[in-house]
């Protein structure tokens, strides 16, 4: 299996060189060059596995046995998920009124990207260990993606971790997730700026290619490719678990609701959808609401700023995995993702092409949801079915009740939960709730924490690459001292 740019120059890589560099060299993203047709008797077999095992079937179809041997992957696999809560890893909750909710949360950070984080620190340390390698991983963080990343190598003796978390602009819990793991690979900044502005050293160091190949850089943002085939694993068991049946010619359609700030999981559904999963996908954001303005207009363009929401992880401006659709919904036409994403970040504004615009408005529905929408989809849930829901989830149950009072005729519908209502006690507050806070959550209050101010003022980019080029020389010193 290879792997193309989505802008076309880069030259193709498998899915080792993919995991490794996040961003082709071109600054388009990887994807698989060809995708595999799955036809109705694989999807018949498949329908009986556990959460654990689609993800097997679909990663070993996307990486190839050349690479990983099956039986290695499925013990990486099964390594990722061995901290996971819920034995099912991922659980359907089957709620009143049609209203199913997949609970992605059950990992060590309450949230769905220990799913797709875990198994991908596991296919790195695989790969660093088979080629004796170091490689410093670079995540910038809106809340969740730090913490899960942190979790998923800490104490890894081949992989250093560097987080940019934004100070104040994440919760509490988010931020000692962070902060309170000592573990000395793990290295974490508190900047005084939004998401976007601490996006921009790490861009900047990305950017010098020299210096990144120098020192093993990676990043392991929503852009990662391997993320992204994780989180396919989601819309299979979503379309499993409700279906009605798969008796009948053709299959019965599920829609999958997918809140969303960076696309990563629209990116996996349409990718599902491409390869013969039977969904209908329904994306649902905050009042950051570009990828809604997409669907409906055609307009991919930054507003003003980010607006600030109780849905905080999708506190987003630039959905980075929108170029991974367009680039499909093109016809896998690198010319015209090409122009268009750099358009983008010329001016920050673009007006899909009418035929991009109108197969994009086809595969996928769209819903912004307001602060008060979320509040009061919480309350509902709450009084209905004695459920928390997490600010994140409301969004998307907020579609299906949208739905359900109109009393259309509906297909069965999954909506995806992120995370759990414990890592969001003030969205739960502002609904007039009350938060049930796990014990270890309770704990983090108590531990100790470690983390390095960027103050306004500060050169953000040359911290960033002194903490890189000293990770770099201490991680040689240790090679050295191992060979002698």
């Amino acid at each position: 299996m290879w792997y193309v740019s989505t802008r076309g120059i880069a030259p193709r890589v498998n899915f080792e060189g993919a995991l490794f560099s996040g961003y082709a060299p071109d600054g388009g993203l990887f994807m698989p060059e060809e995708l595999p047709q799955l036809d109705r008797e694989t999807l018949c077999q498949w329908s009986t596995l556990s959460y654990p095992g689609l993800v097997k079937e679909l990663c070993a179809l996307f990486i190839g046995s050349e690479l990983i041997p099956k039986d290695d992957l499925n013990d990486l696999i099964d390594r990722a998920f061995s901290r996971f809560r819920h034995r099912e890893v991922v659980h359907l909750s089957r709620l009143r009124n049609g209203l199913n909710v997949l609970e992605l949360w059950h990992g060590v950070t309450y949230a769905f990207k220990d799913l797709s984080l875990s198994c991908t620190a596991q296919f790195l340390q695989y790969f660093l260990e088979k080629r004796e390698k170091h490689v410093t991983v670079v995540v910038g963080t809106s809340g969740d993606t730090g913490s899960a990343a942190i979790e998923s190598v800490q104490g890894a003796k081949n992989v250093d971790i560097i987080v940019l978390l934004p100070k104040g602009h994440c919760t509490k819990i988010q931020e000692l997730q962070m902060t309170t793991v000592l573990k000395e690979n793990v290295h974490v900044f508190g900047v005084e700026g939004n998401s976007d502005e601490l996006d921009e050293p790490i861009k900047t160091v990305f950017a010098d290619v020299a210096f990144v190949k120098k020192h093993n850089l990676m990043s392991l943002n929503s852009i990662n490719w391997s993320r992204v085939l994780v989180q396919m694993a989601h819309h299979f068991f979503a379309y499993f678990q409700c279906t009605p049946s798969l008796d009948t010619h053709p299959l019965p359609l599920v829609e999958v609701v997918v809140p969303t700030g960076a696309a990563g999981n629209l990116a996996a559904g349409y990718i599902a959808q491409k390869i013969g999963l039977p969904i209908r996908l329904v994306v649902v954001v905050n009042r950051n609401d570009i990828i809604h303005r997409t669907v409906q207009q055609g307009d991919f363009s930054l507003s003003e700023a980010v607006k600030s929401t109780l849905a905080s992880a999708m506190d987003i401006q630039v959905p980075y995995n929108m170029e991974r659709v367009f680039w499909l919904l093109s016809g896998c036409d690198s010319q015209v993702t090409r122009a268009l994403m750099e358009q983008f970040e010329r001016t920050q504004s673009v007006n899909l092409p009418k035929e991009l615009h109108s197969k994009l408005s086809e595969v996928v529905t769209s819903e912004s949801v307001s602060d008060e929408a979320i509040t009061q989809t919480m309350g509902r849930c709450w009084d209905e079915n004695q459920y928390l829901l997490c600010p994140h989830s409301a969004v998307a149950v907020n579609y299906h009740y949208q739905q359900m009072d109109r009393q259309e005729p509906s297909t069965p519908r999954c909506c995806l939960a992120p995370a759990s209502a414990a890592k969001f006690p003030e969205a739960v507050l502002a609904a007039g709730l009350t938060p049930e806070t796990p014990a270890e959550i309770v704990a983090l209050e108590h531990k100790e924490t470690r983390c390095t101010p960027m103050r306004r003022g500060d050169n953000w980019t040359l911290m960033l690459q002194d903490t890189i080029e000293d990770l770099s020389r201490r991680w040689r010193g240790h090679a050295l001292n191992a060979s002698q």
